[in-house]
């Protein structure tokens, strides 16, 4: 019985995956398709690079529920730096990635020195970026950006490679470096597993928090350059949203709300499930008001299932050396 449970956990997602595209399949006649396959893949890339730097926060045992309004600040400015500033491509995404950069730390700071779980301190930070963004843009849709910035979201490599895919997959290649072979990976699970066993072993607990939530905001300025760019315009209404869609789909990966666990190949996997079903729904005729109740159904049963994961699971104890 525990091996059919592990075996589970391993490879239920991946299961999913494979049963949702059947079935879809089975019921549309153009969803198996390398043009609408494809289209999957570039429509969820930015919710894949935004929801990179949500596992970092999620894995280190936090919660970010700013990052809609962070790619929102992300986006218009860049715009407004190339639109109406007249700055250059390359110079306006430096000032917006750094920007994305200061609202993660900003956010971890906050948390640590107010000693509040993240995600109460993320609550009112979404707020603050809701009001700044809203100011950088006048409350007005900045179109008709420039074409080397919209050939990121837009723009093919080898007339067959989108880019936006390929900073996908860059992102999560990086990411699962990250975690799994260097030190910083290894703290971060250790403060998500126990923050208290972490600080006892020596491991330092505030400077990784406040590195998790700057690596949060790179990442997420990443998503806002790739969802902005493959759009054209921006606004400042784009990007909210995208928290809860990233939750859904870090949770059905195998990332705990709780903390200690998670894999990258499991969030791509999480990620590819809803761009699944969403895609399928729309070819089979559902509206957009099912396809809501579907995704916070498949939220509900996420959370349950790993709850349920973390009641089965094994209990270790923590062996601090001295």
């Amino acid at each position: 019985m525990q091996t059919i449970f592990d075996t589970a956990r391993k490879f239920g997602i991946l299961l999913v995956l494979v049963g949702l595209i059947t079935f879809f399949s089975a019921l549309s006649p153009f969803f198996f398709t390398q043009q609408n396959l494809t289209n999957i893949f570039i429509q969820n890339s930015y919710v894949v690079i935004a929801a990179v730097g949500l596992s970092f926060v999620m894995i280190s045992g936090g919660m970010d529920l700013s990052i809609g309004y962070q790619m929102s600040v992300v986006g218009v400015l860049v715009a407004v730096c190339m639109k109406w500033l007249e700055w250059t491509v390359p110079a306006s995404l430096a000032i917006a990635i750094g920007c994305g950069v200061l609202m993660g730390l900003f956010n971890g700071l906050a948390s640590i020195t107010l000693k509040v779980h993240s995600l109460i301190v993320t609550l009112g930070t979404m707020t603050i970026f809701q009001g700044v963004s809203y100011i950088i843009s006048k409350q007005s849709a900045i179109i008709n950006l420039p074409l080397d910035f919209k050939f990121i979201g837009q723009g093919y490599l080898a007339d067959n490679i989108p880019v936006s895919v390929l900073l996908m997959f860059l992102c999560v290649t990086a990411a699962s470096f990250i975690l799994n072979q260097t030190t910083l990976g290894r703290q971060i699970y250790a403060i998500g597993g126990n923050e208290e066993a972490a600080h006892l072993s020596g491991i330092p607990v505030v400077m990784t928090k406040v590195i998790v939530y700057a690596l949060c905001g790179l990442f997420v300025s990443i998503a806002a350059i790739v969802l902005f760019a493959r759009s054209g315009s921006a606004a400042s209404s784009t990007g909210p949203g995208t928290e809860f869609t990233c939750m859904t789909a870090a949770v059905l990966g195998g990332i705990s709300f709780k903390g200690g666990e998670g894999k990258m190949w499991g969030l791509l996997t999480g990620v590819l499930i809803l761009g699944v079903l969403g895609n399928g729904m729309q070819l089979v005729g559902l509206n957009t008001y099912a396809q809501y109740i579907v995704k916070g159904l498949v939220l509900l049963a996420a959370v349950g299932f790993d709850m349920y994961q973390k009641s089965r699971a094994p209990r270790h104890s923590l062996v601090v050396a001295a």
